[in-house]
């Protein structure tokens, strides 16, 4: 008995000493727009896994096996020359218009985030129109405690935001806001 409370008393001496030791905890984004055009019109421009070429940052797309499952697409940026991202499908439906994609290879330089997950969605707007959704789970550039502050957690979150807010103003653009 008296070894099984010094056992426990030592456990809960380290508990403190645990809960600094934490890691990164996984961020969420989810960012939301309601376009004028009918879902499948918008589907039309943005539901090709292969073609990310409405997104104003990317340059270039290529890939290959289009939208089955596993396929995969390299995005260039800004310009011929610029960083690459690295993406896998691993969900896709047409008739829902809905597709989910990872980051396979990213240098943190470029988008500060590990372990990046995405899901992209077009559905109908009550009174006309569609609400696209783009949202994304990730960690932080930096996966161990103490991050510098250009791959901490905010840096990760105003990173892929920005990146889901070009591509939603890209998309305004094209096809219009209700009532616009």
């Amino acid at each position: 008995m008296k070894r099984r409370t010094l056992m426990l008393a030592g456990a809960l001496m380290l508990l403190p000493g645990l809960a600094l030791a934490h890691g990164p905890t996984r961020q969420k984004v989810t960012v939301t727009t309601e376009l004028a055009a009918e879902p499948a019109e918008v589907w039309a421009a943005i539901g090709n896994f292969q073609d990310m070429g409405w997104h104003p940052a990317v340059h270039s797309s290529t890939g290959e096996r289009g939208n089955e499952i596993d396929a995969t697409r390299r995005l260039v940026l800004g310009g011929e020359d610029g960083p690459t991202i690295d993406e896998e499908l691993y969900k896709y439906d047409a008739d829902q218009m809905t597709y989910s994609y990872r980051i396979t290879d990213v240098d943190v330089a470029v988008l500060p985030v590990t372990n990046y997950s995405s899901h992209l969605t077009v559905k109908p707007r009550e009174g006309g129109g569609s609400v696209v959704e783009w949202r994304g789970a990730f960690y932080r550039g930096y996966p161990n405690n103490d991050p510098p502050a250009e791959l901490n957690d905010e840096a990760a979150i105003a990173a892929v935001t920005g990146v889901y807010e070009a591509g939603m103003q890209a998309l305004v653009a094209r096809f219009g806001a209700p009532g616009i």
